[in-house]
């Protein structure tokens, strides 16, 4: 009976923490400021359509491409970190997919525009290098696809 009644008793402590756990995380994943919600938030006034029709006419849009695009890499800077290729082939910063030529390896990077021509050479960062399993004294022949 006592095992019991402890049983039960573990079970009601261990679901109100349950429901404490959620609510704390649910405040913390909603971006509400306040956990009494009594704050209100100010919400930026909305543009006019004339106002998102300029923006839009001035920014910049890279609809990428389909298919695949063939450059050559090379090792690029060695103290800048992450998984990226420094490529002529965009005119902006994107994600996408490089595949070497001849191993078939391939890796998901950012794909970062530098000035150049289409064909100009690329910049592969290391760890991408190590993801591909690429010499890094050695040009690369890649395929480099948009997302």
């Amino acid at each position: 009976m006592r095992y019991l009644a402890l049983t039960a008793l573990t079970a009601l402590i261990l679901i109100a923490g349950c429901a404490q756990i959620r609510d704390t995380t649910d405040g913390l994943f909603s971006g509400s400021s306040s956990a009494s919600g009594n704050e209100t938030v100010e919400t930026p006034e909305a543009d006019s359509p004339e106002e998102v029709e300029e923006v839009v006419a001035t920014e910049q849009f890279d609809p990428g491409w389909t298919g695949a695009k063939q450059t050559i890499a090379g090792l690029g800077d060695v103290l800048k970190p992450g998984v990226w290729l420094e490529t002529p082939l965009v005119s902006l910063e994107r994600s996408g997919r490089v595949v070497v030529r001849k191993t078939g390896a391939s890796a998901f990077v950012t794909l970062i525009p530098i000035e150049g021509e289409d064909t100009a050479g690329s910049r592969l960062s290391l760890e991408a290098m190590r993801a591909l399993l690429a010499p890094i004294d050695q040009l690369v022949e890649l395929d480099v696809y948009a997302n």
